[in-house]
């Protein structure tokens, strides 16, 4: 058994840089080191858009820039048995194994083995009576007779007995976050899964990895107080793992981007709601006893991981219809910018009040103030200061569309109808998901893997 396991970060959501990980899997064939590469490309949102186009097109409904990550390094991974895990098969995880036979084919490995991970959909067996709205959550509910999707978070156990059965991919649809390093870790160095402290390092290293350039450079950068150099050519982070459940934390040599005491505390305190407690399928990991520790340029050794059993539910995302969200947008510049975006916005609300549109409203002036100001614009002017070029946005929802229709219409009126100046309208409209979180039983779920068939 080797020491030490390579695993990198391929995308930290969907909409991530597709060529990333060309680097990261070069970086971990050249060590000589077994190793795997994860796609974390599946948040709620992410989620429900594939239920969206999975409604419209049976076929579609996984990740969209799958025929972007994979083709350039699918080869070299199969060559190098670097296995590859990702959630990409998001509300349509067989469809996104044909596709990779597809890309499998084309790319010169036919023969790869494919494993889907299914049983995160519970549409069918859930009971919301019967089960209790998350924390989170808290007020909201819903309505079980319009459930558009029912997803739970699978833990890893699946994932490492698909590649224990030599699966070379491994696609699944939701799965917790970090389940998408434990399977790999757990499948290579034979840890026990009531092992809590190996369970809860293999957690913690996935944490450090779900975002991808997070942990090295990304969403960090702040010029001046810490920066980062070659933000163009950040290097996405390859944790090196013992079979202690030791961590370093480091990137591919000749990338962008750093990694660092900082980045890594960052990251580790990334979504964190208790640091003792981090509630995750496999494990409750506490980081209270994590120390970190710089052992070289780009290379952080992360050391002290514990873990507590496993929780007795799990947690699953309900989707229901949700209503409609308009928004419109004018621009002013110049002397007295700010009053003129002002009076728009008033001329606005005076106008949706004359033609009864009774949608729920927000108005924000980009540039002056929108960020920190409430629904109800408390902010006064002098806060707002005195900006030269002010873009005034409105945006409504309601369950009427022709409501939002007409509302975002008396922004476009403003042109002639407005202050002086006003230019550069531009206007949307969208239906709205709404999702709920909600506590079921383990024995609700039954998570397994099968192989797709490879062509004769």
């Amino acid at each position: 058994m080797t020491s030490t396991f390579l695993i990198g970060s391929g995308a930290g959501f969907s909409g991530d840089r597709v060529d990333a990980p060309q680097s990261v899997v070069a970086a971990i064939a050249a060590s000589g080191k077994p190793g795997a590469i994860i796609f974390e490309t599946l948040a709620e949102r992410t989620l429900a858009l594939g239920h969206v186009a999975r409604a419209i097109n049976p076929e579609k409904g996984y990740e969209p820039l799958l025929e972007e990550f994979l083709p350039p390094i699918l080869a070299q991974c199969y060559q190098h048995k670097i296995a590859i895990i990702s959630n990409f098969g998001a509300a349509n995880p067989r469809a996104a194994a044909k596709l990779v036979r597809r890309i499998a084919a084309e790319c010169g490995c036919p023969e790869l083995s494919i494993a889907v991970v299914e049983g995160d959909d519970i549409r069918d067996s859930i009971d919301l009576s019967k089960s209790q709205v998350w924390e989170g959550d808290a007020g909201l509910i819903g309505n079980a007779d319009e459930i558009i999707a029912a997803n739970v978070y699978l833990g890893a156990r699946a994932i490492a007995d698909a590649l224990t059965a030599g699966a070379n991919v491994v696609i699944t649809g939701r799965v917790a976050d970090p389940a998408l390093v434990v399977g790999p870790l757990v499948a290579h160095f034979g840890w026990d899964w009531k092992d809590w402290d190996k369970i809860a390092s293999a957690t913690l290293v996935g944490h450090l990895l779900e975002c991808g350039s997070q942990v090295s450079g990304g969403y960090f950068a702040d010029p001046g107080y810490k920066d980062v150099p070659a933000m163009e050519n950040i290097g996405f982070p390859i944790a090196e793992v013992s079979q202690e459940g030791d961590i370093v934390i480091t990137k591919a040599a000749g990338t962008g981007g750093c990694v660092n005491a900082m980045t890594v505390k960052e990251q580790i305190l990334y979504e964190l709601h208790d640091p003792a407690n981090y509630l995750t399928p496999d494990v409750v990991l506490d980081i209270t006893q994590v120390t970190i520790e710089e052992i070289g340029l780009d290379r952080v050794r992360v050391t002290g991981a514990k873990g507590k059993q496993r929780p007795l539910t799990l947690k699953a995302t309900v989707n229901f219809p949700g209503d409609w969200l308009g928004e419109a947008e004018i621009s002013y510049a110049g002397p007295n910018a700010f009053a003129r975006a002002r009076l728009a916005a008033d001329t606005i609300c005076k106008r949706l009040q004359m033609r009864g549109l009774t949608v729920r409203k927000r108005l924000d002036f980009i540039g002056a103030m929108c960020v920190f100001d409430s629904d109800a614009g408390s902010l006064d002017d002098a806060e707002r200061g005195n900006p030269q070029e002010v873009r005034m946005r409105l945006a409504v929802s309601s369950e009427v569309k022709s409501d939002i229709d007409k509302s975002l219409q008396e922004v476009l009126a403003l042109y002639c109808c407005g202050p002086a100046g006003g230019g550069g309208v531009r206007s949307r409209v969208q239906s709205r998901i709404r999702t709920v979180s909600y506590l079921v039983p383990r024995d609700l779920v039954s998570p397994s893997f099968f192989f797709e068939e490879i062509p004769a």
